[in-house]
């Protein structure tokens, strides 16, 4: 077999035309019909790019120079944008981010699952597309001896000091300033991955939109020395604070919390409400990060579900049982299923404080509970699931089919897995009836969707 000539060299430098976006927010174009990925092109812009990695069917370039500027590229309002890896779209006007990440949900669909007359409605954005994030888990480290707090670059553990986060709330920059002065205070070691010694690791923040309240945690490699003056600092410069924990993670690890914490000050959680339930946050439950966009989705996730008060409903991956509850007050019945116990009590806890009692919480795998649920004779009519970004467990998805219930609503938060797990139910007997993206991720490639499924006749 003659193998195919690629046209373009390693550290050579070319002309491009930007024809795409990839799923991660990069421009594409073709050199001889040959691929290269270039970082902050644009659609409609040609760029001079250097190539800096080539592959079989692709390569990757460099952008050296706009020669043809795009209409739709704005100035990034953050000035680390162009090393941080946390924003991928900064430089393209709202309007166009919104139209490629429902241009995006289309493609994976069409791709991947093989889906091509599905109707997948606009993407809904923010009419403030700033400032939205409601929590942030900051990498704390040392850059030429000096201390550093920020975020890693793109695809790597290179750490950027960033000072401000216009994706943040205000007062959550505020946190890394005072853990700052904490640390340059006191002299606190700070963690160094390559040799797994100093103390401090990640500092997190967590705030309730709508209580104002404040958690800060300092996720730690080992005990943390100073606690009455961290705990000291905190305070004075927020007296918003509700609560200041220290996490311990001693583990070589790129999981950000491990499983111990200890209360320094104030209470074990925070409060937020999403609508008109309240919820108790703690500092390793899930929670989204952006919640004026988390109502959105969770009322067309209500209204896919279109539930009469006499449906029993199950919700897989329930968490601490946000999705649950808000179908809950509409539904007979409904059980959460979750694997993580910590979350499953915070769920009661949650059911508890809102006055909800027609919801059961379980803790297990979806896939092993819900067959569990049918032999004890429930029977869904209504599925949820909101899986994490590897999508279902093909397991989960059969017993879903055999329990078949009339309609299914899958909230994803990775267009690729979702087009998967699609095509599966696609194959069983379900169709996708329509897809509503939701921009929860505003100035970054990730888009949030809704599915709605129902069951084909027979």
């Amino acid at each position: 077999m003659r193998s195919v000539k690629i046209p373009i060299e390693k550290n050579k430098e070319y002309e491009i035309n930007i024809d795409n976006l990839g799923s991660n927010g990069e421009g594409i174009g073709r050199i001889d019909g040959f691929a290269v990925f270039v970082e902050g092109a644009l659609p409609g812009e040609r760029v001079f790019t250097k190539i800096v990695k080539v592959a079989k069917s692709y390569a990757y370039g460099k952008l050296l120079h706009i020669i043809q500027k795009s209409p739709d590229r704005v100035e990034p309002k953050c000035p680390y944008f162009k090393y941080c890896g946390g924003c991928q779209l900064q430089h393209l006007a709202y309007e166009e981010q919104l139209n490629y990440k429902t241009q995006l949900v289309k493609d994976a669909l069409e791709r991947i699952g093989n889906l091509d007359h599905v109707k997948v409605l606009q993407t809904i954005g923010m009419d403030e597309p700033w400032k939205y994030r409601n929590k942030a888990q900051f990498p704390v480290g040392l850059i030429k001896d000096r201390l550093a707090l920020g975020f890693y670059a793109p695809r790597s553990h290179n750490l950027i000091n960033i000072d401000l986060c216009p994706i943040q709330h205000d007062i959550i920059n505020r946190v890394t300033e005072l853990v700052r002065r904490f640390i340059q205070t006191y002299h606190i070691p700070v963690y160094q991955e390559s040799t797994h010694t100093g103390i401090i690791r990640h500092v997190v923040t967590r705030v309730g939109f709508r209580s104002n309240q404040l958690m800060v945690i300092l996720v730690t490699n080992g005990e943390l020395p100073r606690k009455k003056e961290f705990v000291s600092i905190i305070r004075e410069g927020l007296p918003a604070v509700t609560s200041i924990i220290q996490n311990y993670q001693a583990e070589r690890t790129n999981v950000v919390l491990g499983r111990k914490n200890q209360t320094l000050w104030g209470s074990d959680y925070i409060m937020d409400a999403i609508g008109d339930l309240k919820f108790k946050i703690s500092p390793l439950s899930f929670y989204q990060i952006n919640p004026i966009q988390t109502e959105t989705l969770y009322n067309k996730t209500l209204e896919y579900a279109d539930l009469t008060g006499r449906e029993t409903v199950i919700d897989a991956y329930c968490g601490i049982g946000t999705i649950s509850l808000f179908l809950a007050r509409k539904a007979a019945r409904i059980y959460g299923v979750e694997v993580i116990p910590q979350a499953i009590e915070d769920a009661k806890e949650n059911a508890r404080i809102n006055g909800i009692e027609n919801a059961e919480f379980l803790t297990g795998e979806s896939e092993a509970v819900i067959p569990r649920l049918s032999k004890l004779g429930v029977k869904a009519d209504v599925v949820v699931v909101d899986p994490p970004r590897k999508g279902c467990d093909e397991r989960l998805l059969q017993t879903i089919v055999d329990m078949s219930p009339k309609r299914m609503v899958y909230v994803s938060c990775n267009p690729a897995t979702l087009a998967r797990d699609l095509k599966y139910m696609a194959e069983h007997g379900y169709q996708v009836d329509e897809v509503q993206p939701v921009d929860m991720f505003p100035q970054t490639a990730h888009v949030e969707t809704v599915v709605l499924m129902s069951r084909k006749d027979k």
